[in-house]
């Protein structure tokens, strides 16, 4: 018998090349009158964020920006883009750029309506009621944030990324214009592609998968094994864009009711205390991962291995379920995205903390296939070594 399926998305979907131009009638329809651009200088630096104010401003409204997020931003960029908020007394979020902009435009718009701290609202439901209004404005193909009830943050102290999960984070507004990903730099777009390529693989072999979340995994796969290669070495090729636009899409959409698991779980320790990029960890994770989760369900490995190209004709269910490993190994080199934990400079003598820090990312783990324990995760890193 199929589970219980509670699915949720964005309010408002506009997608396809031109979508950008929406972004002034999606602020007039919630009728707000001053939104606050969150950004990254970098964003900032290549014009881009200019060029959102200039869309908003044409319109007649007024903006102000914030521009200081980072990559795996800390819990308290959060209340730093609330004071830059009422300071300039705005009444709307939109995020402009990867993950990270989207995050905490998410989480800021929640501190504007129930007060406190963003570390107040770390875990599955602690936010009371739904923040200001929200829009997402993605320029990166990865993380699906744009459709998702997460916000993934990291606490410094801990050296941990930390997860916020409500439906009160569900945007109003997702506008995906594959245009705004042109310009992302080849290694960004390598990294933020297989960030989309772990969620759709991690939702389809979950072990609370849903057949109606499954199509959505299935051709995610499908799309990244088609359009990731073309994308970083093409960038400005937009049937590749939308394709990968497509793919982070459909991969955010298995995450508000299936989620991810321990590939994510066991990239946190990564991020948090060595400042690996969130699509690197899962990148190269993913491989390993998918190896020690392949006794879980051979046939769905042997359906991934065919939507990534594998010709799995003729084959035992055993070896076409390899295939899958292989392919994403494939994948990963020759998007030149790194395959050993020594090459991003991480001490060998380190494995044994990254592994009881993983294990404390419960709210994943207990989604993966097979049971992952202290010993495993220790066992992951070392062969990932």
């Amino acid at each position: 018998m199929e589970g219980l399926l509670k699915f949720q998305m964005s309010g408002r979907l506009i997608m396809g090349v031109g979508a950008l131009a929406e972004l002034p009638a999606a602020l007039q329809r919630l009728d707000i009158s001053k939104p606050l651009l969150v950004t990254d200088l970098g964003l900032v630096k290549a014009g881009l964020c200019d060029r959102v104010r200039k869309i908003v401003e044409n319109a007649g409204l007024t903006c102000a920006v914030f521009d200081r997020v980072t990559p795996d931003p800390p819990l308290e960029i959060v209340e730093d883009c609330q004071r830059a908020a009422v300071d300039a007394s705005c009444d709307a979020f939109v995020g402009v750029g990867g993950g990270s902009s989207m995050d905490i435009a998410k989480v800021t718009a929640v501190l504007m309506t129930n007060g406190g701290a963003a570390a107040d609202y770390v875990g599955i439901d602690q936010i009371p009621k739904r923040g200001a209004p929200t829009l997402m404005l993605p320029t990166t193909a990865g993380t699906g944030s744009e459709v998702t009830p997460i916000a993934v943050l990291s606490d410094t102290q801990a050296h941990l990324k930390k997860g916020v999960v409500s439906d009160h984070l569900y945007p109003d507004v997702a506008l995906i214009d594959p245009e705004l990903a042109v310009s992302m730099p080849p290694q960004v777009t390598a990294a933020t592609g297989m960030d989309a390529l772990t969620h759709a693989i991690e939702a389809y072999t979950n072990k609370h998968a849903h057949p109606f979340i499954d199509a959505f995994a299935l051709e995610a796969i499908r799309l990244v094994g088609r359009n990731l290669r073309r994308a970083v070495g093409h960038g400005d090729d937009l049937a590749a864009r939308t394709g990968m636009a497509r793919a982070s899409l459909l991969g955010g959409m298995c995450l508000g009711c299936v989620n991810t698991a321990a590939v994510h779980a066991l990239a946190y320790p990564l991020g948090g205390t060595y400042n690996v990029p969130h699509g690197v960890a899962n990148s190269l994770l993913l491989p390993y991962v998918m190896r020690f989760n392949l006794p879980s369900d051979l046939n769905k490995f042997a359906s991934i291995a065919q939507a990534l190209g594998e010709s799995t004709s003729g084959l035992k269910l055993e070896d076409a379920a390899a295939l899958a490993v292989d392919a994403v190994e494939r994948l990963s080199g020759d998007t030149g995205i790194v395959s050993r934990l020594r090459d991003l400079e991480i001490p060998e003598s380190s494995i044994e903390a990254m592994a009881e820090a993983a294990m404390q990312v419960n709210r994943l783990l207990k989604n993966n296939p097979r049971q992952v324990t202290l010993k495993d995760a220790a066992a992951i890193y070392r062969e990932a070594y």
